[in-house]
């Protein structure tokens, strides 16, 4: 599941995801958010992730596709979660997602969203 984050900054979006991620979570949350950020010049993205059980082949499918689609668009990523596998995958593959990207622990979301926002 993922839901969007009301409390971020101007010029930034976010999101908390969980559990299981779907396709229609992209299509139906992450998708819109994207499109009106690409439409105002650049995307900051901060994604906070408490837990993870995996993700549709279309979920992976439309991730993969977000990220081409507006490929010249990405300006900061950032990733905020304690789980420690996610933080090496993006230390390792960090340099193949558009734009910069850094992890954060969950107890420095404000940190992350501040790093997005400069």
């Amino acid at each position: 599941m993922i839901e969007q984050l009301e409390d971020m900054p101007a010029g930034v979006i976010g999101f908390t995801a969980g559990g299981r991620l779907s396709a229609e979570d992209y299509r139906d949350v992450v998708l819109p958010a994207l499109e009106r950020a690409a439409e105002a010049g650049e995307v900051r993205f901060v994604i906070v992730m408490e837990d993870f059980h995996g993700m549709s082949g279309g979920a992976l499918w439309q991730d993969l596709k977000m990220g081409v689609e507006h490929l010249r668009v990405w300006k900061r990523i950032a990733l905020v979660t304690d789980i420690e596998w996610m933080h090496h995958l993006a230390g390792l593959f960090g340099w193949m997602t558009p734009g910069e990207m850094r992890t954060f622990p969950l107890d420095r979301r404000a940190e992350a969203v501040e790093w997005v926002r400069g």
